[in-house]
C-alpha cells in the first residue's frame, strides 16, 4: 500500500488528480489517498478517480478537521464494494461507540453550518496569506487550514519570539518555516501583528534578483 496525503500535512499542498493517475498507473498495489484537509481545497477530490480505479485506489477522510470533531476519532472511506468488503473482513469488533455515532449524526444534521465555517475559514487563509506575502514572508500556497511560512534564519528562535507575543504557533520541523493555523478573525489579527514586528528581524534577506547591483 502507498500513502498520499492530499492536501498534504505540513505544506497544505494539494496533489493534482492528474499526478494521481500517474501514481495508480504505477503503483503495484493499492493507493490510499488521505484526504483529511478535504474540505478546506478547492482542489477536485480522488473520489472522482474511485470508479476508474476500482481495485487501486481508496480515499480516507476524518471529521477531526472541518467538522471539529477531533476527539470523536471518526473517520470514513471511499471505495469499490469488492475493497470495502475485503476491509470488513479484519475490522475490529466494537471498533465505534454508540456515543460517537449519535454525536456523528448530529454533526452531519447541520453540516452546512460546518461548511459555511469552513468557507470562512478559508477566506481567512487568504486573507492572512496575502498579509504575510506583503510582510516579505516566503508563504507556501495552502488548501488546508494553516500556513506554512518563513524563511527564517533560526525558526526555533522565530517561534519562541511569537510565544512570547502571546501567539501559539508550530513548527514542524521543516528548517527556516513555522506553520500557523488559521483562527478566528482576532486571532489572526493577532498573530499578523506579531509577525510584522517578527519579520523585521528574523527573516532571510531575500535573494537579490540576476543583474541586481
Amino acid at each position: 500500500m502507498v500513502f498520499i496525503v492530499s492536501p498534504n500535512n505540513p505544506t497544505g499542498q494539494s496533489v493534482s488528480l492528474s499526478d494521481l493517475r500517474r501514481l495508480l498507473d504505477v503503483v503495484p498495489g493499492i493507493l490510499i489517498v488521505d484526504e483529511a484537509y478535504g474540505e478546506f481545497s478547492s482542489q477536485p477530490s480522488a473520489v472522482r478517480l474511485v470508479a476508474e480505479y476500482p481495485s487501486k485506489l481508496v480515499v480516507s477522510r476524518t471529521m477531526s478537521k472541518a467538522f471539529a470533531f477531533a476527539g470523536g476519532r471518526l473517520g470514513y472511506l471511499v471505495a469499490t464494494p469488492a475493497l470495502v468488503d475485503a476491509m470488513l473482513l479484519v475490522r475490529l469488533p466494537y471498533h465505534l461507540s454508540t456515543v460517537t455515532q449519535a454525536a456523528a449524526r448530529a454533526a452531519l444534521r447541520h453540516a452546512d453550518d460546518t461548511l459555511a465555517s469552513v468557507a470562512a475559514l478559508i477566506a481567512e487563509r487568504e486573507r492572512v496569506s496575502t498579509a504575510l506575502s506583503g510582510m516579505g514572508f516566503r508563504v507556501v500556497p495552502s488548501d488546508a487550514n494553516f500556513v506554512l511560512f518563513g524563511k527564517f534564519a533560526d525558526a526555533p528562535a522565530a517561534w519562541r519570539h511569537y510565544l512570547d507575543a502571546g501567539v501559539l504557533i508550530r513548527d514542524v520541523g521543516i528548517p527556516g518555516y513555522l506553520r500557523a493555523t488559521t483562527g478566528l478573525v482576532d486571532e489572526n489579527d493577532a498573530f499578523l501583528r506579531a509577525s510584522a514586528r517578527i519579520a523585521a528581524t528574523e527573516l532571510v534577506p531575500a535573494t537579490s534578483p540576476v543583474g541586481a547591483p
